[in-house]
């Protein structure tokens, strides 16, 4: 096997650092693991030559590689985070590097777990390529230290080669962007870009500039329990209104039967007994009227509950998570056009599609950050059948490299 590239070592050490992050923490990042990585990485920083290398009580790592031209251009911001979904373990990760040749993927012969091309058909584009898959047990992490490995590579690149002239770069690092908290305390002003790009995509070559209007609905139902002989026109049941709640929504709004720019109801959790009941929800659509028209068909539905039972059984907690950037990349749609050029130039095929979910340049975006989201390379994100081609990731540092090349031709915004 050759040695592996820079990038995907760089990745390789990364991915060995348990930071999932924890929604039901309050502390700032939620898990000390984010912190910890955050550190290191300042330190290679520092050691690869990066100024105004950074990392806040809060675990957000920022750095500055400064321009080496007279010439006065735009501030590029690259972004990433450190943390990875608490949906599957991200603890003694231990990545698998294949040599692809095709067929199905032995992930762990004990669990008699594969990838298989049957269901992951996207395999057939990268026979020939080496993968890194997980061993079953685990999630990869690529979403989203691949990105982490990708913009740092980059960096570096320029750094080692002075030769190449480049305007100010900037670099982000965030915590807790797997649980929406990744944009809370990011300091724009401190980091002081004119655009900006996550590298936080799936495959090779999505470009992303919409995402999902984002709410989330909690509702707490309050039932009365009394003895199953005795409970005629007594007894209220929470889990059988939480079922109610769930068969008064549309019922083929749901992540299953939705794709492209469709948007949906999803239940996330459901838990409870006779006595008391939760049904917590998400809500998304891209377009902002059927968002709005999303969350008033919920609050109906609550309110018709409450008109049923004569009181207030069901109580609803609403509340928006993140709004769609569009509106805001549109006015630097330039920023998008350089990007597509310059995959296509490092030979990378441009594939411009909506994020079905959220990321941090989607609030950075209305921060005053705009901050369309670049590709990673990896495929099946948050769960055991994650995997990275090691070429996604050499074609995203090229990209990056030619983005700073392209903004070299621009004058200032």
């Amino acid at each position: 096997m050759n040695e592996l590239p820079k990038v995907a070592q760089r990745f390789l050490n990364y991915v060995s650092f348990e930071t999932t992050s924890n929604e039901n923490s309050k502390t700032k990042p939620s898990t000390k693991g984010q912190k910890i990585l955050a550190q290191e990485i300042a330190k290679e920083l520092e050691q690869i030559g990066l100024k105004k290398v950074s990392v806040d009580k809060n675990g957000y790592v920022m750095a500055t590689l400064p321009s080496n031209t007279t010439k006065v251009l735009p501030t590029i911001g690259f972004v990433s985070h450190l943390d990875t979904s608490p949906d599957a373990s991200g603890k003694d990760i231990k990545p698998q590097i294949i040599e692809y040749t095709g067929g199905d993927i032995l992930l762990n012969e004990e669990l008699k777990m594969y990838l298989t091309v049957r269901d992951f058909p996207e395999l057939n584009d990268y026979v020939g390529k080496t993968l890194i898959t997980t061993d079953g047990t685990t999630l990869l992490g690529a979403d989203d230290k691949a990105g982490v490995a990708e913009i740092i590579t980059a960096l570096e690149y320029l750094v080692q080669h002075p030769e190449i002239p480049h305007g100010t770069i900037r670099l982000g690092l965030t915590p807790d962007e797997e649980i929406g908290r990744g944009a809370d305390l990011f300091d724009v002003k401190k980091f002081n870009a004119e655009f900006a790009f996550t590298m936080d995509g799936g495959a090779i070559g999505e470009l992303e500039f919409e995402n999902f209007n984002a709410a989330r609905a909690k509702i707490t139902i309050q039932g009365r329990n009394v003895h199953p002989g005795t409970a005629k026109n007594k007894m209220i049941n929470s889990i059988l209104i939480g079922q109610q709640i769930l068969n008064m929504l549309p019922q083929d709004e749901i992540p299953a039967k939705t794709e492209g720019y469709e948007g949906f109801y999803h239940v996330i959790n459901f838990s409870g007994t006779v006595e008391n009941a939760l049904v917590d929800f998400i809500i998304r659509d891209f377009d902002r009227e059927n968002f709005e028209a999303r969350k008033s068909n919920m609050r109906e539905v609550v309110a018709k509950i409450n008109e049923n039972y004569g009181h207030e059984v069901a109580k609803l907690e609403l509340y928006d998570q993140y709004y769609n950037m569009k509106e805001k990349i549109a006015p630097v749609q330039w920023i998008i056009e350089d990007a597509i050029k310059a995959m296509n130039e490092v030979g990378v095929e441009p594939k411009v599609v909506p994020i079905r979910g959220g990321t941090d340049g989607a609030r950075l975006s209305f921060m005053g950050l705009p901050t369309p989201n670049i590709f990673a390379g990896g495929h099946n994100f948050h769960g055991k059948y994650e995997f990275i081609p090691v070429y996604s990731m050499e074609k995203a540092v090229e990209v990056i490299l030619k983005i700073v090349e392209i903004n070299m031709k621009k004058e200032s915004v």
